[in-house]
């Protein structure tokens, strides 16, 4: 009796690991096939050109890590680098407080002209890029802001403003009523309200939303390079792009810059990538 029953369990724990097979054989095709070339192009990141050229798929044996200070520096990717931090940096901030305040008044309130605006500001999301650039090049060149670091930061933010609303609203609708309720009777004002009750509880969908718009934005490329034109004031994407048409021969140069720009991605998503899924998934449901 009991050698069935240990029989039956062997036989479900195999029938279990055979069900799981095709997901694992799944998970690893598709960590190889994402996962691969990120590691091929940080070996040759470590390599000069003519190693590469003599073994595109050999280890960086050995490791040249002073390519990095000279992309940092003589390849002008450092310049690059802070033109990125300061436009994406500016955007995601100033996206953070206007959107976080909009989704606030859209979910705690309601007044004519409410479903009016909020399809209005969630129709960006629908809109393609390519039909707003046009106009926004013809906004920023009368507004004298074309070819100009803060121009790119108004045209991030007015692109990627839709998408903040949509999940910050989604977890502030959640919130109990109650809690404005008591704060109101306590004598705070909306502002206050705002600030001391909506904007700390809903840390976890607003530190989502920061992290969703850094990565977009590091690496958007349309509306830079219709943009900016001038060389000291290139993005990242513009510049790996600039140094890839000026040294095509160059392979290792470029894939040190390509890991340049890659890195402050991969650790942002390795440290925060459990902090971003709870707060998308938090406002999933109203």
């Amino acid at each position: 009796m009991e050698t069935d029953l240990g029989n039956r369990r062997a036989l479900g724990l195999w029938l279990a690991h055979l069900r799981r097979t095709p997901l694992l054989i799944f998970l690893i095709l598709y960590t190889v096939a994402t996962g691969g070339p990120f590691l091929w192009v940080a070996a040759m990141s470590l390599r000069t050109t003519p190693e590469i050229f003599d073994n595109p798929y050999a280890l960086p044996i050995p490791a040249h890590w002073g390519k990095f200070i000279d992309a940092w520096t003589v390849s002008k990717y450092g310049t690059y680098f802070w033109n990125s931090l300061i436009v994406v940096g500016g955007a995601v901030i100033l996206l953070t407080i206007i959107g976080s305040m909009a989704a606030h008044c859209l979910a705690r309130y309601r007044f004519r002209g409410n479903r009016a605006v909020r399809i209005a500001i969630l129709s960006g999301m629908i809109l393609p890029p390519q039909l707003l650039i046009l106009s926004l090049f013809q906004i920023l060149l009368q507004f004298g802001l074309y070819n100009s670091l803060p121009g790119v930061i108004i045209a991030y933010v007015s692109t990627q403003l839709a998408m903040t609303v949509y999940i910050l609203e989604g977890f502030f609708a959640q919130l109990p009523q109650d809690l404005f309720d008591a704060a109101r009777m306590d004598g705070y004002s909306e502002f206050q309200i705002f600030w001391r009750i909506t904007l700390p509880i809903g840390m976890p969908a607003v530190f989502t939303t920061i992290t969703l718009n850094f990565i977009i934005l590091w690496n958007e490329f349309l509306y830079a390079i219709v943009l900016l034109t001038d060389d000291d004031k290139r993005t990242l994407p513009l510049g790996i792009m600039h140094f890839m048409g000026a040294h095509q021969l160059d392979v290792g140069m470029i894939a040190t810059g390509l890991m340049i720009s890659i890195a402050p991605v991969i650790l942002i998503y390795a440290f925060f990538s459990d902090i971003l899924i709870k707060g998308m998934t938090a406002g999933a449901v109203r």
